[in-house]
Parts: structure tokens; sequence; C-alpha cells
């Protein structure tokens, strides 16, 4: 039973049911005490050990339901007890069925075993290594294989042997008929075996696909697309936020402080019983974003919004401004409808403008330019094209000068930097960092780098 626990949790995992080491020993000593013979015991002492969240209880069950249970090979065409009764006497059966005897898998056929067939089929399945599908079309492969493995060939050489002598017809037809019901099974099977192992390796290839999309691509992005990356560039977030909080809390320990180990143990004859570490000031990153939100740009001004809305634990403070023309702070907006709604509601209040990256740098430096310090990094989300409007670079020198660092990220190739009305090459020697990003997987890793700059190494 150990493999095919081990089978269940890999199935698990494939399901985004995260299953640790650790949990795994847990499930297997639960069921070592309750047994395998209940099914709603040994379900729920399951359930209890792997999955920790409502939505992972969910998954679980339709994993569990889907892994664990068989329907009878006799609803798939295998021959009820009574329709065998009736057929042991037929003409010519005796005869023939001497030449399948050298089949096991003939012998279950023709005896409609639905156990053994059962048995024998999940025995196949394993040294066709039928659960390593990952794709859909790897299906009819991993049937045949599996079919292979169960000595249907053998079936199919009896069959035709039958077929060429008179007596041995109505044998012939009858093996056929079972063979045909088996390959239907197996098909089932396969297909049980893809839902349980290959939709998560589906998934896991669609969102790579995703992460690697231009987030500024004609014609927009498809509404069932726009769902899946939203939910992958939080899952990121997350992954990032988990990263650096586990290494901030690395950071604070790991040097041994000499004087204070040696003050505290002078109240202990001065054996050191209390260790004292040094201790290293962890700043979190204080985050001003400043985004275009003209047609050309808002999509990728959104993700990244809701990049950074998703790194609470390890963002100090985040303050969001969004500009087509004039220049409007979001941060309520974004409070109040979250990230998927608010850039409906920015577009409303400032959009459909023509865009001016000089008059935006005039709003902020007014009214928000104090929000600066040397603990603040500016990130710049824009093409840089500001239809031939004064780019107010002395405003670009202020924000440079007062922060810790810029990062310009623009959905543009460098390419196209210096051509028409773009000013990026301007704006781009008052920039600490300026980089063309038109994908998730490009946010994500400038994101990291700017978290990374504030961990000590």
């Amino acid at each position: 039973m150990q493999r095919q626990l081990e089978e269940f949790i890999r199935a698990l995992r494939a399901a985004d049911v995260r299953v640790s080491p650790a949990e795994a020993i847990d499930a297997a000593r639960a069921l070592a005490v309750t047994g395998y013979g209940d099914r709603e015991l040994f379900k729920d002492a399951l359930c209890v050990s792997l999955a920790k969240s409502p939505d992972e209880v969910a998954r679980f069950d339709e994993v569990f339901e889907t892994f664990f249970t068989r329907a009878p090979l006799s609803e798939s065409g295998a021959p009820p007890a009574d329709e065998r009764q009736d057929r042991e006497g037929e003409p010519g059966e005796a005869a023939q069925s001497d030449a399948a005897e050298a089949s096991p898998l003939a012998q279950m056929l023709l005896s409609g075993d639905a156990a053994s067939l059962a048995q024998a089929m999940e025995q196949a399945a394993e040294r066709a290594g039928v659960a390593e599908i990952r794709l859909s079309t790897q299906r009819s492969r991993m049937t045949r294989r599996l079919l292979e493995e169960m000595g249907v060939a053998e079936v199919e050489q009896i069959i035709a042997a039958a077929k060429r002598q008179a007596e041995g017809r109505a044998l012939a037809e009858r093996l056929d008929e079972r063979r045909k019901a088996l390959v239907a099974e197996a098909q089932v099977y396969v297909e049980r075996q893809h839902r349980l192992y290959a939709a998560g390796s589906a998934k896991s290839l669609r969102e790579e696909m995703l992460a690697k999309k231009a987030l500024n691509a004609d014609g927009g992005i498809d509404p069932v697309d726009l769902a899946m990356m939203q939910a992958l560039v939080r899952r990121m977030a997350k992954r990032l936020a988990d990263r650096y909080s586990r290494r901030r809390h690395i950071a604070n320990r790991g040097h041994l402080d000499v004087r204070k180990t040696l003050r505290k143990s002078m109240a202990h004859g001065g054996v050191p019983f209390e260790i004292e570490w040094k201790l290293k000031k962890i700043e979190k990153p204080s985050i001003v974003a400043i985004c275009d939100v003209s047609k050309s740009v808002a999509a990728a001004a959104q993700f990244l919004l809701t990049f950074l809305y998703s790194l609470n634990e390890v963002v100090e403070r985040l303050d969001a401004f969004a500009f087509s023309g004039r220049l409007i702070s979001v941060n309520d907006i974004l409070d109040e409808h979250g990230v998927e709604a608010a850039i409906l509601k920015v577009l409303t209040a400032i959009g459909f403008q023509q865009t001016d990256y000089g008059r935006a740098l005039e709003d902020f430096c007014d009214e928000h330019l104090d929000r600066l310090d040397r603990h603040t990094t500016v990130i710049f989300l824009g093409d840089g094209r500001s239809n031939f409007a004064e780019p107010r670079l002395d405003l670009m020198k202020q924000i440079h000068d007062r922060s810790r660092s810029v990062i310009w990220l623009n959905p543009e190739p460098e390419s196209y930097w210096n051509q028409g009305d773009s000013v990026m090459h301007r704006y781009e020697r008052f920039c600490h960092v300026a980089k063309h990003c038109n994908t998730l997987a490009q946010l994500e890793r400038i994101v990291e780098d700017v978290l990374r700059t504030y961990v000590p190494h």
C-alpha cells in the first residue's frame, strides 16, 4: 500500500495540494493506526494529514474519488455470470478453449473474472509507466502499451487463428467482444491517470506560456487568459514574499556578538549560557509606483500593481500613482475596489487624455515629492512617449536625487526608445535601472531584484 500512497500524494501535488515530506510521513503514520478497511475513516485520516485549507479539501476530495474509485469491469462489457453459464455449453467451445489456455488474459476474458482483470490492469499499468503520462496526446500510446503489457497481442493472435476455423468462430466472436470491452476499459483507466497526473502538468505548461505572453499584445488579452495571469502573478508575488521573509529572519542571526555574550556571562561566573547574536537592521522596501495607464500600457500597469499589492509581507509602504495626462494617487481606489477593478475606475477618472509625462512629473513633484527619501525605490511603468510635450527632465532629476533608486519598466523594446515621440533615452540617464519589461516573467525578475537590494548578503 505504500506505493499507492506515494502515487496518491503525487496526484495531490499535481492538483495543487502542497504536501511536504513531513506531512506524507504523518499520513503514513495515521494509516498505520486507522488501517485500510473502513473507506471513510481511511479518507478522513488522509484528509486531516494532507489538506490544510477549504480549497485543498475540495481538491483532495476530487482526487481521492478519482484515484480510489474503480468502475466494475462488468459495466464496461465483461459478461454477467448468467450469460457465462448460458454459453458454457456452446458447440466446439471445449475444443477451441484449449487454444486459449496458454494465454492468462484470454482465460480471464472468457471466464469474465472482473477482479483478476482489474488487478492485471493495475499491474500492467505500473510496468507500462502509465502514471508518467503528461500530455493528452500520449493517451493512445499509453493505452496500447498498457494492453500490450496485459498480453492483448496473444489474445488477438488466438482470435485470428479461431476465425480461420469454422468451429472456432463462436469463440472468436466472444473473445473479440471481450477484447473490445477490455480496450474500452483501458482507455477509461488511462484517461483517469491523465486527469490525476497530467492536469497539473498541462496547467504548468499553460502558465509558463502565459508568463511569456506580451502584455501589450495586439487585440488585448483574452478574458480566460487574463484570469489565469492574475492568479499567476499573485502566486509569483507570494513566492517572492515567502522567500524574502525567510531571508529576513535568517539574516537576523548567525554572527556571534562577543561583547554582549561576555557581558551576559558575568552573571554565570563567565560561563556563556546565553548566546547573543549580532543584529542587522533589516529594511523593508518602500516603493512608489508611477504608472502610465494609457491604452498601450494599462494591462502592464494592472499586473505591476497586482504584483506589488501582493507583497504586503515584505513591503513597508506602497504608494501608487497613475496618469495619462494628469497624475492622481490611486491608493484609495486600490484599497476600495481591488486591483482588478481599480484600473477601470482610474481610466474613468483620468483616462482617454493625451499622454503627458512632463505634466505627470509636475503633479507628482508639486504634491507628493516629500514621500521620497533614501529608503524609497521609485518604479516607473510607461513607454516614455509624451506626444512631443516638454519632458521636464529637471523634475526627473529631483526624483532621482531624493530616492534610493529609480527603476523604469518600459513595455516597448529598447530599439523603439529613440523613435518618434519617445523620450525614453532622455529619461534613462536619471534611472538606476531601465529595462524592457513586457511579460510576467520579466516583471517577476525585476521585482525580485528590487527586493534583493534590501536584504543583507
